[in-house]
């Protein structure tokens, strides 16, 4: 019988050359696509911030939203759209990053955190960690204090994790 993280990771797909030659883009919709499959995940990606005292989660679109609604259910706090840039109908701080196949811009609420909010940070993928040191930067613009990273996937031969010093990163997969 097979874990739940094994489960997980034989589930995804890889799509190479998606969105350019040279990527492999991991594919998570036959996660979704499997009630089973994403309630586990939402339950595993959940369980180190049980205890934890969490303002808010806040999640990068698309695949982010997906998790990280689920996520702010089960953990029982608010959640927080970061968006790309023009997304968002009210005042926004925004922040501008590499991506690994490109650039792009970030945008949150102006007042979507609280002073000094906890916030928990959620996506898919953590790959070169370019967005994700991207959000907690904005994160920490608007005021709030980051309690943390969670994702469902690392791909740790990227060295994503080293862009994040001094925060506590998890990863599922």
């Amino acid at each position: 019988m097979q874990n739940p993280e094994t489960k997980l990771l034989a589930a995804m797909r890889d799509i190479p050359d998606f969105p350019k030659p040279g990527i492999v883009f991991k594919d998570i919709t036959p996660i979704l696509q499997n009630p089973e499959l994403f309630r586990s995940a939402i339950a595993l990606m959940s369980a180190p911030w049980k205890n934890r005292p969490l303002t808010a989660l806040a999640a990068i679109e698309a695949r982010g939203f997906i998790l990280g609604g689920a996520m702010a259910c089960e953990l029982g706090c608010g959640f927080i759209p970061i968006r790309k840039k023009g997304k968002l109908p009210w005042r926004t701080t925004r922040v501008s990053y590499a991506l690994e196949y490109g650039t792009d811009s970030l945008e949150i609420h102006a007042d979507a955190v609280l002073p000094g909010g906890k916030i928990l940070l959620v996506d898919d993928v953590l790959a070169t960690g370019g967005t994700a040191q991207a959000v907690v930067e904005l994160i920490r613009q608007v005021g709030g204090e980051v309690a943390g990273l969670q994702f469902l996937l690392e791909l740790g031969f990227l060295k994503g994790r080293d862009r994040l010093p001094g925060l506590t990163v998890n990863s599922l997969l």
